[in-house]
């Protein structure tokens, strides 16, 4: 069966082919509201659809945007990111051609051309974590980092704002009244890890907490390096222990949960913990649920697309955005244990 043509609607719709193209084109005529309703019921009923070469060649516009990756489809946030990114392009009549280069150079600057010679509207380039990278040389200018930000700027981009995030983390304890705070952080820290670990000292100095070296502790970004490092902090003297957790991420806070329990510990009556990521599946599913911070995966998606469209207006060509990441508050924070609570207002006294 042939395609349906222009000139079947023309045919159907009674007019010529001209009045065709010009409402089906939205091109300003003095053609009548009447005309131009039987014309779009006539291509609806014969099946036809304007050609999206042809529209291109005539708007320069593919309607199409690329989103090219490292592993960023491997990782448990992908999902919200690429929702935000996609949702954004719909609303704005674009379809998003997304690759995963697996962080395979020679993948990823073939891919870059593909999507040039395919004469995408925009392209946006995406890391799995927060990080400084070097910009592909074929990369077109005006494109947009995701999660990641040029060494050299240049480009927009939007990272999550990690050392106000470790900040609020910190404060959510400091409020519910602990001093002995640590920070259980990651053995091989990426950039995340140093910001995380900023705001969680600005937080204690500015309420008076003295950094303690030994409640900075490091162990693998997994629930078994969370419940070793955790281990660590535990075994410190009563005096030293730690009554509240801030944890790099939420698989090692499950960590923490395990090596309380084994201790006969309940949380948050004798230790609390804070995570980060709000990882789907994980934080809320503890008990008692996660208080955790969340990173804006799905925000940052839909900020890059915006601004790779050109339908924002924060979007700087050399500028990085930093993303609010949010506390979500469940059931693992409370107030130090009675008898803590009491030396610690004796010290302050």
């Amino acid at each position: 069966m042939s395609r349906p043509r222009i000139s079947d609607v023309a045919a159907a719709a009674g007019v010529s082919v001209t009045t065709v193209s010009l409402v089906l084109n939205d091109v300003e005529s003095r053609i009548s509201e009447t005309t131009r309703r039987r014309v779009r019921e006539a291509a609806d009923a014969v099946g036809y659809a304007p050609s999206s070469v042809a529209r291109s060649l005539r708007t320069r516009q593919t309607r199409t945007v690329g989103l090219i990756s490292d592993q960023i489809a491997t990782t448990p946030f992908a999902g919200r990111m690429l929702a935000g990114a996609q949702d954004a392009a719909r609303e704005n009549d674009h379809l998003v051609i997304f690759v995963d280069t697996g962080g395979d150079q020679d993948v990823e600057r073939d891919a870059i051309s593909a999507l040039r010679a395919q004469q995408v509207d925009a392209m946006i380039y995406a890391c799995m974590w927060h990080r400084v990278v070097e910009v592909p040389e074929s990369l077109p200018a005006g494109s947009v980092f995701l999660d990641c930000r040029p060494e050299h700027g240049g480009f927009p981009s939007v990272v999550p704002a990690d050392r106000e995030g470790g900040y609020a983390a910190a404060r959510v304890l400091i409020e519910a009244g602990h001093r002995r705070i640590a920070y259980l952080d990651t053995v091989d820290p990426p950039i995340a890890s140093g910001l995380r670990e900023e705001g969680y000292v600005q937080a204690l100095t500015e309420a008076g907490i003295a950094i303690d070296p030994a409640l900075h502790v490091r162990g693998e970004t997994t629930a078994f390096g969370g419940r070793e490092a955790a281990d660590r902090l535990l075994d410190l003297p009563d005096d030293q222990r730690p009554t509240g957790i801030f944890c790099f991420n939420d698989r090692m806070a499950v960590g923490v949960y395990l090596a309380a329990h084994a201790r006969g510990l309940r949380i948050p009556d004798d230790l609390s913990v804070v995570g980060y990521d709000d990882q789907l599946l994980v934080a809320a599913e503890q008990d008692p649920p996660l208080t955790t911070v969340a990173l804006p995966h799905y925000e940052m998606g839909r900020w890059a697309m915006e601004v790779a469209l050109g339908v924002r207006a924060d979007g700087d060509s050399d500028a990085t955005h930093r993303m609010e990441c949010p506390v979500i508050r469940r059931d693992s924070v409370g107030p130090p244990p009675a008898h803590v609570a009491k030396q610690s207002r004796r010290r302050t006294t």
